[in-house]
C-alpha cells in the first residue's frame, strides 16, 4: 500500500519541516540549514546548492511557491527569507518588524502574498513583487504556530497555541473565530485544495492540535456574506498530538504525523474519515509531513534528523476507489455534530429511524440537535410520549446516535481498526483481529488479501461473528 522509497540523513539536528514542489524536495532543521533536493527521479540527490544556510537560527517552516520556483523559510531568528529554487539564490530578506521570532510562513496560492506568523500574536504580510511589509497584525495575545491562505487566496486562517482558530480577511479583519478549538494549542492548519462553488462558496479546513485530535471543519460564506465555520468530522484514531497535516492534491488523502513515531494516512472524501495506514520506520518522534502535487509520494521528518519519502502504491488508490464506490450515502445533518442540528435535521433523523410518530412532538416542542442530545428518561415522559415501548426505543436510538458520534469516548477495543469508529457487527478475520463487517467486506473486495493491521496475507476471507464483543458493546451503548 505505502513503500519507504529513501531515507535521508543530511541534518545534524531535528528535522522540523518539508515541503514538495513539483520536482524538488526541501527540508528545514533545527541546525539552521535547508536542504534541497531532486525529487522528479526518485533518486532524491541533492542539488549543488544545498544547503541553504542563511538563517541564524533553526528553520521552523519551509514551503514552496504554486509554480515551485521560489521556496520560503522562516526561523527563530525573526526573519522570512525567500529564495530561488532553481538556483538557491536568497532573493529577499523579510525581517519581522518587532524581529519576534517566526514559527510558520505560507505563500498565497497566486504568489501575490508572503504571511508569517510570530511568537509575539502578530502575523505579518508582504508584498511579493515589491518585497514591501504591508502590515503586521496582532491577531492573538499567544503565538502564532500555525497559518494558511485560502484556495482563493482571499483570506487566511491563523492558529495558536492558545488554542484559537481565526479566520480573517486579507486586511486583517476578523471574518470568523472559533475559542479553544483544539483544548491544549492549534500546532497546524490546511485548505483542502478543492472547494465547492455550487449554493454557496465553501471550503474544507483541516486542523490538528496537542489534544491529539484532527479536526475538519466547513468554512462557508453564508448570508449576508458572513463567514461561518462549523466542525464537519474530529478524527481521534491517534493517541498523541498531532503537529502536521497534509491534503494531497486531490483533497481525497489526508496525511497527520504524531508527537510519536508513526504517522497516519486518512482517507477523507465526502465528509468521511477513514485511517487507512500507519507508517513506523522513525526512531524518535515525526514532526513534519508533506505530500507531493504531482507524484504519489510523502515526506515525513523527524526528531531522529531523518526524512522518510514514501510511495503510495496502486492498492492504496484501489483502497480510495473502492471506499468512493461502496461508501454509505449519508444525509446532509449526519454531516454535522449533533449539537448543531436543527429542528428540521432532527425531524428527518427521527423518520430515519422509523420514529415518525414523534415528528409532531418533536415539532411543537422545538426540538433541536442540543435538545435531542439531553434526553432522559424524565425528559422524554415531560413531552408527553405516552408509550413505553416508544419511549424506550427512543432513548435507544439516541444513545447509539451519541455514541456513533463519539467513538472515541468507547474502549478503543470497541472501535473498528479501519474506520475507527463504534462497531455495530464486529466479526473476527483470519488474522485474529475484529473488525466492522462492512468495513473488512469493503476492504476484502478492494482485491486486499492482506490484514489491515499487520500486512500480512490472509490465510482465508472467511469472517466470524464476535458475539461476545458485541454483547459487550451493546451494554456499553446501555450505560452511555
Amino acid at each position: 500500500m505505502v513503500s519507504l522509497l529513501h531515507t535521508l540523513r543530511d541534518h545534524t539536528d531535528e528535522v522540523r519541516c518539508c515541503s514538495f514542489s513539483p520536482s524538488l524536495l526541501a527540508t528545514g532543521s533545527g541546525d539552521k540549514s535547508l536542504r534541497v533536493y531532486s525529487a522528479s527521479t526518485g533518486s532524491f540527490t541533492e542539488l549543488p546548492f544545498s544547503p541553504l544556510t542563511a538563517h541564524g537560527y533553526g528553520v521552523h517552516c519551509c514551503c514552496f511557491s504554486s509554480c515551485g520556483g521560489y521556496l520560503l523559510s522562516c526561523s527563530t531568528d525573526g526573519l522570512a527569507l525567500l529564495w530561488s529554487a532553481d538556483t538557491g539564490e536568497l532573493l529577499a530578506t523579510l525581517e519581522h518588524p518587532s524581529r519576534s521570532p517566526l514559527r510558520v510562513c505560507a505563500l498565497s496560492p497566486d504568489s501575490s502574498r508572503m504571511l508569517a506568523g510570530a511568537c509575539d500574536g502578530t502575523v505579518a504580510q508582504w508584498n511579493f513583487q515589491s518585497r514591501k511589509l504591508l502590515s503586521c497584525s496582532a491577531v492573538s495575545e499567544a503565538s502564532v504556530v500555525a497559518c494558511c491562505f485560502s484556495p482563493c487566496g482571499q483570506m487566511f486562517v491563523s492558529g495558536c497555541t492558545n488554542g484559537d482558530l481565526k479566520l480573517w480577511d486579507l486586511q486583517a479583519s476578523l471574518l470568523n473565530s472559533q475559542k479553544d478549538a483544539h483544548d491544549l494549542g492549534v500546532t497546524c492548519c490546511t485548505f483542502a485544495p478543492q472547494f465547492n462553488i455550487e449554493c454557496t462558496l465553501e471550503f474544507r479546513l483541516a486542523s490538528c492540535g496537542q489534544d491529539s485530535r484532527l479536526k475538519i471543519w466547513i468554512v462557508a460564506q453564508g448570508e449576508r456574506a458572513a463567514w461561518t465555520m462549523k466542525l464537519l468530522h474530529s478524527l481521534a484514531a491517534q493517541s498523541a498530538p498531532v503537529l502536521s497535516c497534509a491534503f494531497s492534491p486531490d483533497g481525497e488523502l489526508l496525511t497527520i504525523d504524531l508527537l510519536k513515531v508513526s504517522v497516519c494516512l486518512y482517507f477523507y472524501l465526502q465528509n468521511l474519515g477513514t485511517l487507512l495506514h500507519t507508517l513506523k520506520q522513525h526512531d524518535r518522534y515525526v514532526t513534519a509531513v508533506a505530500v507531493s502535487p504531482h507524484q504519489a509520494m510523502i515526506a515525513t521528518g523527524s526528531m531522529d534528523r531523518s526524512v522518510n519519502v514514501w510511495r503510495m502504491g496502486g492498492e492504496l488508490r484501489e483502497t480510495v476507489a473502492s471506499f468512493s464506490n461502496n461508501r454509505r450515502k449519508l444525509p446532509v445533518h449526519c454531516r454535522l455534530l449533533l449539537a448543531d442540528w436543527t429542528e428540521e435535521d432532527v425531524q428527518n433523523w427521527l423518520c430515519e429511524e422509523g420514529l415518525e410518530k414523534l415528528v409532531d412532538v418533536f415539532k411543537a416542542n422545538n426540538v433541536d440537535g442540543e435538545e435531542l442530545s439531553r434526553l432522559s428518561k424524565e425528559t422524554v415522559t415531560e413531552l408527553g410520549i405516552e408509550s413505553v415501548g416508544l419511549r424506550g426505543r427512543l432513548l435507544r436510538r439516541v444513545n447509539a446516535l451519541k455514541a456513533e458520534q463519539n467513538g472515541s469516548e468507547a474502549p478503543d477495543h470497541f472501535l473498528c481498526p479501519i474506520t475507527r469508529e463504534l462497531m455495530k457487527d464486529p466479526v473476527i478475520a483470519a488474522d485474529g483481529f475484529s473488525y466492522e463487517r462492512e468495513s473488512i467486506e469493503s476492504w476484502i473486495r478492494g482485491k486486499h488479501k492482506t490484514s489491515p493491521m499487520t500486512n500480512l496475507p490472509l490465510r482465508t476471507t472467511l469472517l466470524t461473528p464476535n458475539r461476545s464483543l458485541k454483547m459487550a458493546i451493546t451494554h456499553w451503548n446501555s450505560q452511555y
